[in-house]
């Protein structure tokens, strides 16, 4: 298919209705470049081809899958894309598939280049840049290295200073493990030409330019990978959030481009949770719930409605990241309503439990780990601060009582133990982990939070 042949239906004409994984994108300037579209459609799925049409100022990107293209596309209907301060519009392709007889639509993943896609599957141990150096360097100098976290799973982007290097690695390394058992790498081929590493630390690195410096002071990148997201609205200033002590943190964690859906201008505290099951649900239950997306300060549980509760958060940004993660969340066999509420705090009083000082929040400490782990809630269950001589049967029978456990996997990293469940249903993970987070197994109080990963 040569690109000159390509025709397209009208934008109008082009409904949600006919779903393709090729997406097609119109007022691409010349300005943008391949790079700049493969971050603005990452987080919604793995890339396998992007072809530019310089002559139309329009591309072609197609996604691994139809339902990566639609999830884009639904943000997209929300939130208009804009690239380098300039607004793209896309839509479904009139093709179902791209080919790649033309040399100027070489798919990603089969012509070789010197910069590689890295994706980890069964990642049971963090990947940092140091890790990727380490493995991908024995086959040539690394110039680069670019690592993302989105829903697509954890993905790298290793630029080497010649192919041939790439073209070593890939053939070395492709299908391997980088730990024993887990960490299996998938690697292709990018088509892009080169690199913007903006920071050096431990998500991204420059090693031709040690200078950088380590993360943004309090500001959002609009470059890079933040040109994915315009931080404008109410409560935001400067493409920054005023109201939080913790920017950098934040920033660190989503390297200036926050998750799909998370707009980071809410200033508003405290969440309304409805439809609870007053029978079966307390504050301390729901302390293990919201503390997964931030502090909690107070949880009060309202006397003339018991299955409404008000939670009051650390900041906005934790507020918003608990309404959009746990909206529609199973627990106790209800649906949960989360949403924000109209009172700006909680006040003290007999029935208001003070969390402020809670040595369980999470979020004092390692908080650009703790927000990068965000998620909704899953089948599978992450456990630390385990006893060191615990036993796998010991944790299944902590916590069977809430469900059958279809796998589970005990490990150690960095000397301590840890542990992954999976249970037949996320509705089963959800009670595990509001009834038995911070409860005590052996000599220890237990620590439990949801895992991304789809299987042990």
């Amino acid at each position: 298919m040569c690109a000159e042949s390509l025709s397209f239906s009208p934008w109008l004409g082009k409904k949600m209705s006919d779903p393709s994984k090729v997406i097609h994108v119109r007022n691409v300037g010349h300005e943008i470049s391949e790079n700049d579209l493969l971050q603005l459609f990452q987080p919604f799925g793995v890339i396998t081809k992007l072809v530019m049409l310089r002559a139309k100022n329009q591309a072609l990107l197609q996604m691994q899958d139809v339902p990566s293209a639609i999830k884009a596309l639904q943000f997209y209907a929300n939130v208009q894309p804009s690239i380098r301060g300039r607004n793209v519009y896309v839509q479904f392709s009139s093709h179902q598939e791209l080919t790649t007889m033309d040399q100027n639509a070489q798919g990603r993943g089969d012509e070789p280049n010197r910069i590689l896609l890295v994706t980890i599957h069964h990642m049971l141990y963090p990947i940092t840049v140091d890790v990727l150096h380490q493995v991908f360097s024995s086959h040539g100098f690394v110039e680069k290295i670019v690592t993302f976290q989105k829903s697509a799973g954890f993905q790298a982007l290793i630029q080497y200073q010649v192919q041939q290097s790439a073209v070593s690695a890939r053939n070395s390394l492709q299908g391997r493990n980088i730990y024993d058992g887990c960490c299996q790498l998938d690697i292709q081929f990018s088509n892009l030409d080169e690199l913007q590493v903006n920071y050096n630390n431990e998500r991204s690195r420059d090693f031709t330019n040690p200078n950088l410096p380590s993360e943004q002071k309090a500001k959002f990148s609009q470059q890079g990978y933040g040109d994915m997201y315009s931080f404008q609205g109410s409560g935001a200033h400067a493409g920054g959030y005023p109201q939080m002590g913790n920017a950098e943190a934040i920033a660190a964690a989503f390297a200036g481009g926050l998750p799909p859906g998370i707009s980071g201008t809410n200033d508003r505290c405290t969440i309304l949770v409805s439809n609870l099951n007053s029978d079966r649900i307390n504050e301390d239950k729901l302390f293990n719930l919201f503390s997964l997306y931030g502090n909690i300060v107070r949880i009060k549980i309202l006397r003339n409605k018991p299955d409404h509760a008000l939670v009051q958060m650390g900041d906005g940004f934790q507020a918003e990241l608990a309404v959009h993660f746990l909206k529609g969340a199973m627990l106790f066999e209800k649906r949960l309503e989360v949403n924000f509420s109209k009172h700006s705090n909680i006040t003290t009083g007999p029935d208001t439990h003070d969390y402020s000082n809670s040595n369980l929040n999470r979020f004092n400490r390692n908080a650009a780990k703790n927000y990068r782990y965000c998620c909704s809630p899953t089948k599978m269950i992450h456990l630390s601060s385990l006893p060191q001589d615990v036993t796998e049967a010991e944790i299944v029978a902590h916590l069977e009582e809430h469900g059958p456990i279809i796998n589970s996997k005990l490990f150690e990293m960095n000397g301590k133990q840890q542990a992954l469940v999976l249970f037949e249903k996320e509705e089963q993970a959800t009670e595990a982990l509001v009834c038995k987070n911070a409860t005590s197994l052996g000599s220890s109080t237990i620590r439990i939070s949801f895992s991304q990963l789809q299987s042990i």
